[in-house]
């Protein structure tokens, strides 16, 4: 993606804080990264890495000791609609139905009705036309975060950010998910940041994927996955990429099971 426009910067940044136990953690140091415009960049590292405490920081949900992080070239202060944000259990809200979790954001900002039109075609980007007034415990779980992705992106965030969004699904949920979340990137030339545990996931869908270090969060390397789409998991370009990265997390001994099984 050489001379494409940088969307996002993320300079020096470092955080601690305090756990309930009153120990001071540093979850980042000096972390520093630059994403392109239309870019899948996944984060991936050991739990308690820093992953999230990045996600949060590039959301506006919560501010740096040092460094700065903008986004087409403001510097982000808080949260706003710029950045959409998926959580694992996609937190929908459960006396909506379907069609209303996707409109709240455009009513939460005044622009309903001038916008409205689009709600049907997000239905059918995401595959759910006739459970429009179905409400989120009338369908399943990779339905809601279907409907949760569809929320974030129908905002025209410049950013969409996804803290492991299909990380309590079932393996045949996920992948459709995640041919789901391509199949959007592909209609809106969105841009995605991912954060995962499953070196698999990172590689079928990203343009680079972040490795980060154990406590305190560091980036220890960048790779650019070069792999033409469609991917396949089981080709051997794509299964060495996967042994790499689980030897830089040092992992490779543990001998992971296949994630998709039939």
């Amino acid at each position: 993606m050489s001379g494409a426009e940088i969307v996002l910067e993320v300079s020096g940044v470092s955080r601690t804080y305090t756990d309930d136990k009153g120990n001071v953690v540093e979850a980042l140091r000096d972390v520093s990264l630059s994403v392109q415009k239309g870019e899948f960049v996944s984060i991936i590292g050991s739990s308690g890495c820093g992953k999230t405490t990045l996600l949060r920081l590039i959301g506006g949900l919560d501010k740096p000791e040092a460094g700065a992080l903008t986004l087409g070239g403001r510097e982000i202060l808080d949260a706003d609609p710029s950045r959409g944000y998926v959580v694992q259990q996609g937190a929908l809200f459960p006396w909506l139905t379907v069609y209303d979790n996707i409109a709240f954001g455009l009513r939460a900002r005044g622009v309903y009705k001038e916008n409205k039109a689009l709600i049907p075609r997000y239905i059918g980007l995401i595959g759910l036309e006739g459970f429009e007034r179905a409400f989120p415990h009338q369908i399943s779980g990779g339905m809601a975060q279907r409907v949760a992705i569809a929320r974030a992106l129908i905002n025209s965030p410049e950013v969409l950010l996804l803290d492991e969004p299909m990380g309590a699904l079932d393996s045949f949920t996920r992948a459709d998910i995640q041919d789901k979340l391509l199949e959007l990137r592909r209609e809106r030339g969105a841009t995605m940041i991912l954060v995962t545990h499953d070196a698999d996931e990172a590689i079928y869908l990203s343009d680079r994927i972040v490795i980060m270090t154990p406590r305190p969060g560091k980036i220890s390397e960048i790779m650019e996955i070069k792999i033409p789409r469609p991917r396949h998991r089981g080709g051997a370009e794509f299964l060495g990429i996967r042994r790499q990265i689980l030897e830089k997390l040092h992992l490779a001994s543990a001998q992971p099971q296949p994630e998709y099984t039939i």
